[in-house]
């Protein structure tokens, strides 16, 4: 359970359960999910600071980042011209920053409700967790609907932002009809410039030899890669990760439709830039757009009418292995 500057937020927290596997969520600190173990794994990565709240302007590395958030209305800190303005969209977004609202919740299922600052709309999410007969596996159905409560159309990106505990030496799977990645940014340059494609698996480094995308470094390593694939088929709709030593394979699909591409964020001690504990973690990000920034625009880009919603779902599921 969480403290918040000194504040017991025990009361206010929501645990969902089903047999072995339970999800722990933090209303006040952005929705955020902070916990989903399976038996006595814990499969999200700690915090890498004190629970604290948050400001409309703080960096996300000034934060605990850990966690499953959500960002919108853009991953990346820009300003975006709207009907009604110029609108200022801090660094991954609102959401993660704000108090959420719990609408629902029960035994296994709960619903929450927050609202964008930066522009008019508003995130209502559902999360329900289920477990199979045999008791090995479990189902964390997520569904997600926008809505613009504003008077103008208003421009949004989403991209879900689960930071997954990894061990050198795991694996992250993808269809093998995926053999090229679009790079966001890559720490040190390694893997060359924003906007240039890279091979995968095995991606060819800029200062000469390759490396294997798919399999978890050392923290030593230093890896902090951003990358974005899309826009997917039908049968593309999924991506995993195989955690051996924990155990567990956990399997992320969405909808195409809906969220045609994937952001992937590889991180074993690469980030954040500032002195303390690092991530090493992995991020399966299903997204409406292959950029973090909603500032860069192109056939992904979208605008909500006034009063308009718009619904996606996806689903995790956590697999003994």
């Amino acid at each position: 359970m969480a403290e918040v500057s000194g504040v017991d937020t025990r009361e206010e927290n929501v645990l969902i359960q089903a047999g072995g596997c339970s999800v722990t969520i933090y209303p006040r600190l952005g929705g955020k999910i902070a916990s989903i173990r399976v038996k006595d794994h814990e499969l999200m990565q700690a915090p890498l600071a004190a629970y604290a709240p948050r400001t409309q302007t703080m960096t996300f590395d000034e934060g605990d980042a850990s966690g499953w958030d959500e960002c919108m209305p853009s991953v990346a800190g820009c300003t975006v011209e709207t009907a009604s303005g110029p609108a200022l969209i801090p660094d991954h977004g609102d959401l993660w920053r704000v108090a959420w609202q719990t609408i629902a919740a029960s035994g296994n299922s709960a619903t929450l409700r927050a609202e964008c600052f930066s522009v008019p709309l508003t995130l209502e999410r559902t999360v329900t967790l289920t477990e199979t007969e045999e008791g090995n596996a479990w189902r964390l159905q997520v569904d997600y609907k926008v809505t613009n409560t504003g008077s103008h159309p208003t421009p949004w990106s989403w991209a879900v932002h689960p930071m997954y505990a990894v061990e050198p030496g795991d694996r992250i799977v993808l269809p093998n009809s995926i053999t090229s990645l679009i790079l966001e940014g890559s720490g040190g340059g390694r893997l060359g410039q924003q906007a240039n494609h890279v091979n995968w698996p095995v991606a060819t480094l800029v200062r000469g030899g390759e490396t294997d995308l798919s399999a978890v470094q050392w923290p030593e390593s230093g890896v902090g890669d951003k990358l974005f694939a899309g826009p997917l088929a039908t049968s593309e709709n999924w991506c995993a990760l195989e955690r051996y030593e924990a155990g567990v394979r956990i399997k992320v699909s969405f909808n195409p439709a809906a969220t045609p591409y994937l952001g992937l964020w590889i991180c074993s001690g690469g980030w954040p830039d500032r002195p303390g504990k690092k991530q090493l973690c992995v991020g399966m990000e299903p997204t409406t757009a292959p950029v973090d920034s909603l500032a860069r625009t192109g056939l992904w880009s979208r605008v909500l009418a006034a009063g308009e919603s718009f619904s996606w779902p996806m689903t995790v599921e956590f697999e003994s292995i």
